[in-house]
């Protein structure tokens, strides 16, 4: 009996085995699925990843952070550049924004109040210059300063009282609430902070590529004194083709900075693919990112692909 009984047992054991390891294999095929579905979302998502933030620019700083449609980054970084080649200080820059943001959100308007046109609203009836000037960033930004160096003590005076005295608008006490803004732009595109500028837009936006006309437009806003070369050989790990990139000599990381910040800003328009500056690197495709580290990276040239 005890014979037959051990006997009777095993096919039950059998087949209690057998379940086993089919639940063993089932269970493999399931992580298996599981595992390859988890790497088509990964890739699927990083395919996508570039479109999920649409377009648009970032200012942060110590001052905190301000976010920026395109237009207005490169804006923004045009009147730095403008500052840059008259040589004025950090707090006319600052006195400039504060005007954008009340006469235009640092939009180039077509048109405006009666005939305002421009990132400043400027009139050609006020003795301005034509529209067709004045809806130039370059020359717009150039007038308004050649104003406001022209108030007395204006460095010294409260900021919506130089701008009125630049604007002479209804309410020039508008432009005063616009000062923290202003301060916090300035620390980002005069290059007083580094790497504070970043902007990103999708693949589908991408242009195609007009670099010298990009640098022949830095040049304009930044003055002769910017020396644009290459193309040159580089360093390991940089392009392998001289011909894909220009190099801009600069004499100080804040000037550096402020042209690096310029390109990032201006890439959509211009289809620039990379910029490269003291240590980092800034890059169109990934460039919601920002900007990442390379060693290859000098302190005296801006790299522009």
């Amino acid at each position: 009996m005890a014979v037959w009984a051990r006997l009777k047992a095993r096919p039950d054991e059998g087949a209690s085995g057998g379940r086993r390891r089919r639940g063993v294999r089932w269970a493999a095929v399931l992580c298996v699925v599981v595992l390859l579905m988890g790497v088509g979302v990964y890739v699927g998502f990083q395919r996508m990843r570039p479109y999920l933030h649409g377009s648009g620019c970032e200012v942060r700083t110590s001052l905190g952070k301000m976010p920026l449609d395109l237009e207005q980054g490169a804006n923004a970084a045009t009147i730095a550049a403008v500052a840059f080649r008259k040589q004025l200080p950090e707090r006319a820059v600052v006195i400039a924004y504060a005007t954008a943001i009340q006469e235009s959100h640092i939009h180039n308007l077509p048109n405006g109040d009666r005939d305002s046109v421009g990132m400043f609203q400027q009139r050609p009836s006020q003795g301005w210059g034509t529209p067709d000037k004045l809806r130039d960033p370059v020359q717009a930004t150039s007038k308004f300063f050649d104003a406001l160096i022209k108030v007395k003590d204006y460095l010294d005076r409260d900021l919506h009282d130089a701008a009125q005295k630049v604007q002479r608008s209804a309410d020039g006490r508008a432009y005063a609430q616009h000062e923290p803004d202003g301060k916090l732009l300035a620390t980002a595109f005069t290059g007083r902070e580094p790497a504070t500028a970043r902007c990103w837009y999708p693949p589908d936006k991408k242009t195609t590529s007009r670099r010298p006309e990009a640098l022949l437009e830095m040049r304009r806003a930044f003055g002769s004194r910017l020396k644009v070369g290459g193309p040159g050989p580089l360093k390991a790990g940089s392009p392998s083709d001289p011909k894909s990139w220009n190099s801009i000599q600069v004499t100080n990381p804040r000037s550096g900075w402020a042209v690096a910040s310029w390109a990032v800003t201006h890439a959509q328009a211009y289809g620039l693919t990379e910029v490269r500056y003291a240590g980092k690197h800034w890059q169109s495709d990934a460039g919601h990112d920002g900007w990442t580290d390379d060693k290859q990276a000098t302190q005296t040239t801006v790299i522009v692909q």
